[in-house]
């Protein structure tokens, strides 16, 4: 299967494909590729090495092979380092994290949060973050999401400070069994080291270091667009306040590192205790094959887009209302497709669009439309001939206000800055939309419009998600919601979690330790009495 250059004990060999070398000797150490070099995987499947996969791999350089996809992921020397030098402190830090009191736990918490308040700390991460979006938007790269604000600021200090008063994750008895003479104990324990990778959001570091406060240590990635900002909050706020409350240094670590394959590296770390990716789809199914071949336990958060339906009941001024409200920003849980009987169109349509409307007009920048193909026609003429100027990552762009999109399509999600876009779906009941749901959707949030309370039991039964709603679809948030900041939201397109919500928040990163007390010292399982002491 090709040939590959390889060392062992400071010889170099060339391999076969049987992984023979050439020389007789088997070798362990893969030094350089070949184009063309082909490369099985799955077990009966083979992919092959490009010439510039080849032309960029050098002695010391690392080959993942997703056995699943085939992708073969090229990490380079200098990336596994730092990635493996980020999580040596943090493998480090959790070794000491069990002498650290809950105390010096709500104290990090509450002098991170300090340092976010301090409006000079603040300037410098704002000055931060205003380079990066420069950079991104020079890239005409999204910035949605990574511009640092006022209400972004409020949040992460809130968050620290929810972690901060919450009640110890660590320690506590969640069962226990009592024999004659003896107690077992089941007790929460750290779970160790938690790696994330998160796309460019600069409020994540409050999300991820919720995960000390069950005694856990913390490893993470932020997106390359928000290197900078996540550079300038470590410096700044992250550092000082391990250092003042006590905790021990690498107990949250940037991986500094603006390329993907630090990521990788990092995933592929079989030291980990829980590997957690949040991004986009095929990312996120990407890292968690990679964690999964290390024997990494992974939890995954990848493609949102919220799913709304509504049936003849449906009271209009809800309808427009949950769709308004659903559409402020794009992020995971905006709506991204509205389902609509067929019995209800007629009525509702002109609603949804409205609403759609008002939302493009909330955000100053128009609103787009995709319809399903066969529904066009359910449409005014206004909306089919109508163009807009949409606001989009590389400036504003003239297109049709409404597009046509197959069947096949459905659960695309689109991603847009300032002009909201929906698709639109005829239905012939609530059944066919739940149908569709399961069939096109991420499987996240669904959302049933309606007066019927046993459409809605009918639908929550039918509906394979995690979230499910009767208004607005913003809800789905850890903090909004459950007053937790999360480190990702589950969807269930890659699997439904075992015993866990679809909330992962900090305090739920934790294992278990079984812990006996005795107090009979004359227990034996064969009934056996001890027997007398020889002096």
């Amino acid at each position: 299967l090709g040939k590959a250059r390889l060392e062992h004990k400071g010889r170099t060999r060339i391999m076969d494909g049987a992984g023979r070398s050439q020389g007789g000797v088997r070798s362990d150490r893969l030094t350089a590729l070949a184009p063309g070099m082909t490369v099985i995987y799955g077990g009966d499947r083979i992919a092959v090495v490009s010439e510039a996969l080849a032309a960029r791999f050098r002695p010391g350089d690392r080959l993942l092979v997703l056995q699943d996809t085939g992708d073969l992921l090229h990490v380079p020397a200098a990336e596994h380092a730092v990635a493996t030098a980020a999580v040596d402190r943090a493998q480090a830090a959790f070794a000491r994290m069990g002498a650290v009191s809950g105390d010096q736990i709500s104290a990090f918490f509450e002098a991170f949060a300090a340092r976010l308040a301090d409006d000079a700390v603040w300037t410098a991460i704002a000055e931060a973050n205003a380079r990066d979006v420069e950079s991104a938007r020079a890239r005409g790269r999204s910035t949605t999401r990574l511009e640092v604000s006022d209400p972004m600021r409020a949040d992460m200090i809130a968050g620290l400070r929810a972690w901060g008063a919450a009640q110890p994750a660590r320690g506590q008895v969640v069962e226990a069994v009592a024999h004659e003479g003896w107690r077992v104990e089941q007790v929460t324990a750290p779970l160790g080291v938690v790696a994330f990778v998160f796309e460019g959001r600069p409020n994540v570091f409050a999300d991820a270091t919720g995960v000390l406060r069950a005694g856990n240590t913390v490893v993470f990635r932020i997106g390359s667009d928000a290197l900078g900002t996540a550079r300038a909050i470590v410096a700044h706020a992250l550092d000082p306040a391990i250092a003042e409350s006590g905790l021990p240094e690498g107990a949250a670590v940037l991986v500094d590192s603006a390329a993907h394959a630090a990521g990788w590296a990092m995933f592929s770390d079989a030291r980990l205790g829980l590997a957690v990716a949040r991004g986009s789809g095929p990312a996120v199914a990407q890292l968690g094959g990679i964690a999964r071949q290390a024997g990494v336990p992974v939890s995954l958060h990848g493609t949102g887009g919220a799913w709304m339906a509504a049936d003849e009941s449906a009271e209009p001024a809800r309808l427009f209302a949950a769709v308004f409200h659903s559409l402020d920003r794009k992020v995971c849980n905006t709506l991204n497709t509205f389902c609509v009987t067929q019995g209800a169109a007629e009525r509702l349509i002109p609603v949804f669009l409205e609403a759609l409307e008002r939302a493009g007009e909330r955000r100053g920048h128009g609103c787009k439309l995709h319809v399903v193909e066969g529904d066009e026609a359910r449409l005014p003429d206004d909306w089919r001939g109508a163009r807009i100027l949409a606001r989009r990552a590389e400036g504003d762009v003239e297109e049709p206000k409404v597009e046509i999109l197959p069947e096949a399509e459905l659960g695309r999600e689109w991603e847009w800055e300032a002009t909201p876009e929906v698709t639109l779906k005829v239905v012939s009941d609530l059944d066919h939309a739940a149908e569709l749901f399961n069939r096109h959707s991420p499987q996240f949030v669904a959302c049933l419009i309606s007066a019927d309370a046993a459409a809605h039991e009918r639908f929550y039964q039918a509906v394979n998600a995690p979230f499910v709603g009767d208004g607005f679809t913003r809800w789905v948030d850890g903090q909004y919601a459950l007053n937790k900041p999360e480190l990702g939201l589950s969807n269930w397109e890659f699997g439904r979690l075992f015993a866990r919500g679809g909330v992962l928040a900090g305090d739920g990163v934790f294992t278990l330790r079984a812990r006996v007390r005795q107090a009979d010292p004359h227990l034996d399982r064969g009934g056996v009495a001890t027997p007398a002491r020889q002096s």
